[in-house]
């Protein structure tokens, strides 16, 4: 006969509930731009955030969602989150989360660039479509909310799109490559200045 109580049942649960122990220090310390020091405070407030050591993509979009309380960031974190999932296993790790703030705070500009194509990418085929990047563009309007300056019209996204396309689209064939993409954005001197402002943010 079992004498467990529930309470004892569920501590049983949440201690064989799969908790993810990160890759060791040194391991990250060298795949990523990150010193010891900068991925232990990492970790303590990765931690904080997700006990279990994983994010799934509802908490991933809570916390994104924190940072742009006048809009709604749940279209971008989504978007977002998959691009942080490297093995698409529906959760991201300290270590996925780790490389990817490296690369976004810290790479070279074609590991940023290279990052940004795969968030664009969002079926993953190799290709930007235009209702790709049309998809990623409404995502970031509706994250900036109505508080923009000046008051976005509807189609506003939809014209950035075109533009960009134009641009990037070299051969005009309806999709845009890395190559492409690359090439457009290192020739761009806007875009290689927003680049460059995440470099000293950590």
């Amino acid at each position: 006969m079992w004498l467990f109580s529930t309470d004892s049942v569920e501590d049983e649960l949440e201690l064989s509930a799969v908790r993810h122990r990160p890759e060791g220090l040194e391991q990250l310390e060298a795949q990523t731009r990150f010193s010891r020091k900068e991925l232990q405070i990492l970790y303590r407030g990765f931690k904080n955030e997700c006990p279990s050591g994983v994010v799934n993509e509802d908490t991933f979009k809570d916390i994104y969602s924190q940072f742009f309380p006048q809009g709604d960031a749940s279209t971008y974190a989504h978007f977002l989150f998959n691009a942080f999932d490297t093995d698409h296993d529906g959760s991201v790790s300290f270590e996925d989360f780790v490389m990817g703030l490296s690369i976004l705070l810290r790479g070279t500009v074609q590991e940023k660039l290279n990052w940004a194509f795969n968030l664009y990418d969002i079926n993953k085929d190799g290709y930007i479509t235009k209702e790709e990047m049309l998809d990623i563009m409404k995502a970031i309007y509706n994250m900036m909310g109505k508080c923009t300056y000046p008051i976005l019209k509807e189609e506003t996204p939809r014209q950035h799109v075109e533009i960009f396309f134009q641009k990037m689209d070299k051969n005009k064939d309806g999709v845009v490559t890395i190559d492409e993409f690359i090439d457009c954005c290192q020739n761009d001197e806007n875009i290689m200045r927003s680049m460059q402002l995440f470099e000293n943010v950590i």
